[in-house]
């Protein structure tokens, strides 16, 4: 059995193994990282020996973490690491190569079907319905969507929705609030099986799944990268964010927005920025808060959007696929029992 894990901005890390009888057999651990001193090497291996062949990630990074020494010096490699190449060897975690994908782009619809989206999609995959997919989102109208455990009333100004005709939509992931206009972000969905993040703390897989758009963004010259929890910066400052939800029936949703031309002032008409998060965000203006993607590329939205959809597709060997109109059905029906109504919408008022 053969698993292989590359450790976000570290080194390759592989994993041979038999089982016998339930527990891990003739492990071998290898790779391209550096380990000081070459006993470490054996001692972890040894630590491998035997454990349960269900064993979780958790439980064979703490039996890693019991042998290494305080004196001992992992380059590009962790003990998590370690433990999720274990996990796919044994077939119980994915690598992306595991999974067929489609990339969609599009169509632009009503904005709030693309929130419901979030989840009947998910449910299709789950149900085999469809394939795992990366979705950019097209809209045809504005929209501020909220987090699923945000209050309605410390977010959104109501006078400033009714003076734009601003659609107010909560979504099924938790994070914060988005000001969306036709053209004026970049916002993609990831659906996968929750299997691929497999031994990743919730910390950690947010730059594990968004590592293709760090390098998407690295063609078009923006130098991105992340801040913990889930924010998505560079030296001009922030482009956007991530938010995740997983369902119980093993897959999930990871989906990021990122700020081409955002209109600050209508933005702050209608969305109540508090003064705790720009405290903590450490800016001094919340106009300054978010940096366009479009004054750092000079690109239009439209060539952003293709280096994306293009860079995808050859990481990841990816298909065309397509929203059909069966799906928006299923969104608008969706839409008029759950995402639509008031008791969703302001479910924390």
């Amino acid at each position: 059995m053969h698993g292989e894990y590359k450790v976000p901005g570290g080194k390759l890390v592989v994993v041979d193994l038999d089982v016998a009888d339930g527990a891990l057999a003739n492990v071998r651990i290898s790779g391209d990282f550096f380990l000081e001193p070459d006993e470490a090497l054996f001692r972890m291996t040894a630590a491998l020996e035997g454990l349960a062949e269900h064993s979780s990630a958790n439980e064979i990074t703490a039996a890693l973490d019991a042998v290494v020494l305080p004196t001992d010096t992992l380059f590009g490699l962790t003990t998590r690491g370690v433990a999720i190449a274990v996990r796919r060897a044994l077939g119980k975690a994915l690598d992306w190569s595991d999974i067929d994908f489609e990339v969609i782009h599009g169509p632009a619809i009503d904005p709030m079907l693309n929130v419901v989206m979030d989840e009947t999609l998910v449910e299709d995959v789950a149900a085999g319905r469809r394939k795992p997919f990366m979705r950019i989102w097209e809209w045809n109208a504005p929209q501020v969507v909220i987090g699923s455990f945000q209050s309605y009333s410390n977010e959104i100004d109501e006078d400033g929705i009714k003076k734009h005709g601003i659609v107010v939509s909560r979504r099924v992931t938790g994070g914060g609030a988005m000001f969306m206009e036709p053209g004026n972000c970049v916002t993609y969905s990831l659906v996968i099986p929750t299997g691929l993040v497999d031994g990743l703390s919730f910390e950690e897989s947010y730059p594990f799944l968004d590592e293709w758009c760090m390098e998407s963004l690295e063609k078009v010259g923006v130098k991105a990268f992340y801040i913990p929890l889930n924010d998505i910066s560079s030296e001009k400052g922030k482009i956007g964010g991530a938010a995740q939800k997983r369902f119980a029936n093993g897959y999930m949703v990871h989906h990021v927005t990122m700020a081409y031309d955002i209109d600050t002032v209508k933005m702050l008409e209608t969305l109540r920025i508090g003064k705790e998060k720009l405290k903590d965000k450490g800016t001094r203006s919340a106009i300054k808060r978010v940096d366009p993607m479009k004054s750092q590329t000079g690109m239009a939205r439209e060539d952003i959007i293709e280096v994306f959809l293009d860079h995808f597709r050859a990481k990841y060997n990816a298909t065309p696929g397509e929203i059909t109109e069966t799906d928006i059905a299923t969104a608008k029906e969706r839409a008029r029992t759950k995402f639509s109504t008031p008791e969703w919408v302001k479910r924390l008022p």
